[in-house]
């Protein structure tokens, strides 16, 4: 009992296109079959990303002229709450130094000790303050009309 098998068929394509080899479960043979996307639709698509990449500075650019206020202001404000985290970083590694934490806390004691004496104790120097927070404020957000 022997059982011959068929040899493959094998036809040429004239064509660039690329062919993948089938096996047939049925009869047993192999065939090509030709693949589905050929080099001209990749060619396609490289051009399709080329006009897309070249044309988009000019998007770009016409998004951030529209948007340039909010754009600003969403940069402003991650870049601080990136220094605030650096900051508290720092902070923390300075803090696990010996010595470096009570000398701080000894400096944040005097410091508003001094606060105390200097603005807070005597009514005159109050309104000494309230008049320089008052003009650090106009300076600042500008001056508020009156109502």
């Amino acid at each position: 009992m022997e059982v011959k098998m068929q040899e493959p068929e094998f036809t040429e394509t004239k064509s660039k296109e690329a062919t993948v080899p089938e096996i047939n479960n049925q009869t047993g043979t192999i065939t090509k079959v030709q693949a589905s996307a050929p080099q001209d639709e990749w060619l396609k698509y490289g051009e399709q990303i080329s006009r897309f990449l070249a044309t988009l500075p000019e998007y770009l650019g016409a998004f951030f002229n529209q948007y340039k206020q909010p754009l600003i202001s969403v940069g402003l404000i991650v870049g601080a709450i990136v220094a605030v985290k650096v900051l508290l970083a720092i902070l923390d590694a300075l803090n696990d130094i010996p010595l470096v934490a009570p000398t701080f806390e000894l400096i944040g004691i005097g410091y508003s000790a001094w606060f105390v004496y200097r603005y807070l104790l005597k009514a005159s120097t109050r309104k000494e303050l309230t008049s320089e927070i008052t003009t650090l404020k106009s300076q600042v957000v500008g001056k508020i009309p009156e109502v």
